[in-house]
């Protein structure tokens, strides 16, 4: 039961992934306009949230997969969960970091910059549909660091039936989603 609580989804649907990401770049733009350093804090909870269970335990992840990914009239668009999850954690240690040095230390400036990389990574996600992590994922895949068994089904997510059943290849349960 707990490992099912504290698991991220695969397949993902990018679409929340993105929406998830234009909230990222929204939060921490303000935490540095507004010179906040204390929503590194929240912001650094959301990427931890995510990487243990998805969408679950994160109020952006819960706001875009619950209420705003099903408003939208776009179909769901299907990706490899292991590579976001990765791209999550890469997120969850660099505002902890931020995190850490503003509030730790009190070194705002470099908080700031930390959170500047997030922010230039979360629009190349959200804009673009570039993931860095996803793609410093499948570098290390590549050169063996991460063993091609993490993400064997990366290769074939379209013969998976989705959590709810489904085989037309929509998303039909939010369990499958994630940000």
């Amino acid at each position: 039961m707990t490992s099912a609580f504290f698991s991220f989804p695969n397949p993902v649907n990018e679409v929340s992934a993105r929406l998830v990401a234009g909230g990222v770049v929204i939060l921490s733009t303000v935490t540095i306009v507004l010179d906040q350093p204390w929503l590194t804090v929240l912001i650094a909870y959301g990427f931890v949230a995510r990487v243990l269970a998805g969408p679950r335990l994160s109020p952006l992840g819960l706001l875009v997969t619950r209420v705003i990914t099903p408003r939208l009239p776009v179909r769901a668009k299907l990706v490899a969960g292991p590579p976001k999850r990765f791209a999550q954690g890469i997120g969850a240690v660099l505002t902890l970091t931020a995190a850490v040095l503003a509030l730790g230390f009190g070194q705002h400036l470099a908080a700031y910059l930390v959170l500047g990389a997030v922010i230039v990574a979360a629009t190349l996600e959200s804009v673009f549909a570039f993931c860095v992590g996803c793609a410093i994922f499948a570098g290390l895949m590549r050169t063996g660091w991460i063993p091609e068994a993490v993400c064997a089904e990366c290769n074939d997510i379209w013969s998976r039936v989705p959590a709810d059943g489904a085989t037309d290849g929509t998303e039909r349960s939010t369990t499958t989603s994630a940000g």
